[in-house]
């Protein structure tokens, strides 16, 4: 990437909308890793959008209320680093794109036969596995540069609700966390 790439890619980001959505994302991380830490055994998923965040799981309102208040101040203290979880789609997402380009790479000339494509698997097998080794720091540092801000700026909490699925959708607990700012 050339340093006008990378001053586009950083122009991008730093929009005021795109900003507002990496905001969130970071705030939803850094509330996932604190309720993690506090109910270890707990499955938890997030979701990020421009007027907030979903926490979505079995965990009591205060406890996410607590979470939230919890993990904007240690942000606003410098610890930008809570914006960053390990199970962030944007790290299956880098890891995938990359396994599938090594898959097509190592495909690159073999003939139409269906031998010709059994012999070329292990090669296209290694390369994947090694493009999974690689893409899961990357995508950890995708998340850290672009995805999502461990700087909350001047965000503010503006209301967290509960909200519960139906009984036919398997009565799933959904927090919802809106911002400003």
């Amino acid at each position: 990437m050339t340093n006008a790439d990378t001053n586009l890619v950083q122009k991008i980001v730093e929009t005021p909308p795109v900003l507002r959505i990496r905001r969130n994302h970071g705030l939803e991380h850094a509330t996932l890793n604190i309720l993690t830490q506090r109910f270890p055994h707990l499955h938890l998923a997030g979701h990020s959008d421009f007027k907030g965040f979903w926490i979505v799981g079995d965990v009591p309102i205060e406890a996410v209320q607590d979470a939230v208040e919890e993990a904007l101040s240690r942000m606003r203290a410098g610890e930008t680093k809570l914006a960053v979880h390990h199970n962030c789609g944007t790290n299956y997402v880098t890891a995938g794109m990359l396994a599938g380009v090594a898959g097509m790479i190592a495909m690159i000339g073999v003939g139409r036969r269906w031998r010709d494509k059994l012999e070329r698997l292990p090669l296209a097998m290694t390369l994947s596995t090694l493009a999974l080794i690689v893409g899961m720091p990357l995508g950890t540092l995708m998340q850290a540069r672009v995805t999502t801000s461990g700087g909350p700026g001047d965000m503010q909490i503006v209301e967290i609700m509960t909200k519960m699925s139906s009984p036919a959708e398997g009565r799933l607990k959904a927090h919802r966390v809106i911002t400003r700012g």
